[in-house]
């Protein structure tokens, strides 16, 4: 494996800094039922990184003496978490919108036939990943039979309601390309998912999201592996546009690690960047418990120019531009 933040950490892109925190995005460890060639986690059913209840307490705490109305829960797949529905039911009975970023395969695993009713019954937004609708493709990305196992899954996911108006379930779909290329429009594409999916499938969703792939770990190494690492990179400084400056996720959102360490993005975490970097020591969540974020500098490294390629990139997908000049000073 091939790292590629000393390839990363010289950079010029732009300081920037915190606001007010809404998002708490936990993630609970690395371990997946699947190994996608497009993972920034490099998740893998042989990983063994898992939170541990101690560190899950720490959360719920954190939950309770922070401002936060959007719990946001990743992995791995963060289902396999032995207490991933304890977390769930945490942030529901504080009356935070929880969300679960779910590879949708899950859904058939031993121990989990009854997730989907689960996820319904809390009115988890359920954040699904579908990097293309066309089986083959699929298939090459995240491995044979998946494209299948996605589609039985999102129509047991529309059964319980998931992705029908007036239903309150939400069900959206992630994108990633297929290679080192950035993602074409997201209301185009989301047309196109909407129409492959209902025609072919009859399966229905509420949006979908484009995400870049990051230049990091497995995805990262492959591009250094073949030769292809420079030529991304340029193309994602080239297609920087300021303007989405001011909607990248790291603004509003705090990440949190297996060991409950706290970093400003999800990205950066598996990059092992401390909040603030150039030196500082890793911060842990408990040393967080009120403190007010709002102001601080966040940790940037060259793989920022992910997030901001085209029309942007983030955990909720494409950015939309809203300027606010007087917070993105450095």
């Amino acid at each position: 494996m091939h790292a590629t933040l000393p390839l990363l950490s010289a950079t010029d892109f732009p300081a920037i800094r915190r606001r007010r925190l809404e998002t708490l995005q936990v993630n609970l460890g690395y371990r997946c039922n699947q190994a996608c060639l497009h993972c920034h986690v490099n998740a893998s059913p042989n990983r063994k990184e898992m939170m541990s209840p101690a560190v899950l307490a720490e959360v719920v705490a954190f939950l309770d003496a922070s401002r936060v109305a959007t719990l946001d829960i990743t992995g791995g797949a963060p289902e396999m978490h032995p207490q991933f529905r304890e977390l769930v039911r945490a942030g529901r009975s504080r009356n935070l919108h929880v969300m679960d970023r779910c590879n949708l395969t899950i859904l058939e695993e031993p121990g989990h036939e009854d997730l989907a009713e689960f996820l319904a019954r809390e009115k988890v937004e359920v954040v699904a990943s579908l990097p293309c609708y066309l089986e083959e493709n699929v298939d090459r990305q995240r491995g044979k039979g998946t494209f299948r196992a996605s589609i039985r899954a999102l129509r047991r996911l529309n059964a319980l309601g998931y992705g029908i108006p007036g239903s309150g379930l939400t069900l959206n779909l992630v994108y990633n390309p297929q290679g080192p290329t950035l993602p074409p429009p997201q209301e185009k594409l989301e047309a196109d998912y909407r129409q492959r999916l209902s025609e072919g499938f009859g399966v229905a969703f509420n949006q979908l999201f484009t995400m870049a792939n990051m230049p990091i770990k497995r995805f990262g190494s492959t591009l250094i592996t073949r030769g292809q690492f420079v030529p991304y990179m340029t193309l994602l400084k080239g297609a920087h546009r300021d303007a989405n400056l001011d909607g990248v996720m790291c603004r509003n959102l705090l990440s949190v690690d297996w060991e409950g360490y706290a970093y400003d993005c999800d990205f950066n975490q598996m990059l092992g960047l401390p909040m603030g970097w150039k030196g500082r020591p890793r911060v842990h969540l408990r040393d967080l418990m009120g403190a007010d974020l709002a102001g601080n500098p966040i940790a940037v490294a060259d793989h920022c120019y992910g997030c901001t390629a085209g029309q942007g990139s983030s955990c909720g997908g494409a950015l939309e531009a809203v300027a606010h000049p007087e917070e993105m000073a450095t």
